[in-house]
């Protein structure tokens, strides 16, 4: 257990930021199964706006610093080849 005021502080800060990194990390993952199912079901569109949405929270969530960068690059890279790769 924290001793000190700014330890006591710490904790706190860890404990809020770390239920605001889950829900960014739930909701990529949901984003995530979305576009895979949009892509088996072979719906172009759907494919295109599913892609669109989970790239653009994956931006988001590595400018917040919830996911690191490279991580978010590389899985930009693979949902465009999957997406466009027709």
């Amino acid at each position: 257990m924290a001793n000190t005021k700014s330890a006591i502080k710490n904790a706190r800060k860890s404990q809020r930021r770390l239920l605001r990194n889950k829900a960014v990390k739930t909701r990529l993952k949901t984003l995530a199964k979305q576009l895979e199912a949009a892509v088996k079901s072979g719906d172009a569109a759907a494919s295109k706006s599913a892609a669109v949405a989970y790239t653009s929270s994956m931006d988001k969530a590595a400018l917040r610093g919830v996911v690191h960068p490279n991580a978010a690059a590389r899985v930009k890279a693979h949902t465009a080849k999957l997406v466009f790769a027709k």
